[in-house]
């Protein structure tokens, strides 16, 4: 299996060699050094420990420095644990070239926040009619019972705050790997913002 640790640069198109237009979400990934393999006898799971994203000494803990340099890697910003990745050694750097063009990936990150929003925009409930005086355009309506059992459910659809939450997306192909700028050029689009980290993995 393949993973890596990336950041979203935006969208842009390439085209097929039958002249179809593909959009695709261009992705910096890598190279991310392994920072630590857990051990299923010994950690009672196996997974593999990516950095990403150098950054200044003095933005990072003494105890996240020291767990760095221990791997002997360069400050990062980001540390994920990938589960079931097969055989890897601590110092042992990951690029896109364990990716291929075709290959189906998912990928991970936190989705645009969108603020607080109404039932409309959140959950696509339908509006109340707009004529004979009625006041109810945009409200939710009846979300609970009247008598019994006199309360409303948790979990009912209702206004908050919109989006800011982790989604993966699934089902992804790989049109074009260019491993000498580290730039994973993957089919529609992926969660989060321009410059957001993401996490990509063989689905």
């Amino acid at each position: 299996m393949a993973a890596i640790i990336g950041k979203k640069l935006g969208m842009t198109q390439v085209f097929a060699d039958d002249g179809t237009r593909v959009p695709v979400t261009v992705i910096e990934a890598g190279p991310c050094p392994v920072i630590a393999v857990r051990d299923a006898d010994r950690d009672g799971y196996a997974a593999v420990q990516l950095a990403f994203g150098e950054v200044p000494e003095r933005k990072l803990s003494g105890a996240e420095l020291g767990h760095l340099k221990k791997a002997g890697a360069p400050p990062a910003r980001t540390l994920v644990e990938f589960r079931d990745q097969g055989e890897h050694q601590v110092g042992e750097t990951l690029t896109v070239e364990q990716f291929e063009p075709g290959q189906r990936v998912k990928v991970s990150g936190v989705a645009i926040g969108k603020g607080f929003a109404g039932t409309i925009r959140r959950h696509n409930f339908s509006r109340g009619p707009v004529t004979h005086g009625s006041h109810n355009v945009r409200a939710p309506g009846s979300v609970g019972a009247s008598a019994d059992p006199a309360r409303v459910f948790k979990g009912m659809g209702m206004p908050g705050r919109m989006g800011g939450k982790r989604i993966t997306q699934r089902r992804l192909e790989v049109v074009e790997v260019d491993s000498e700028r580290n730039l994973l050029l993957v089919k529609g689009a992926v969660p989060g913002p321009r410059n957001g980290t993401v996490e990509v993995r063989s689905d």
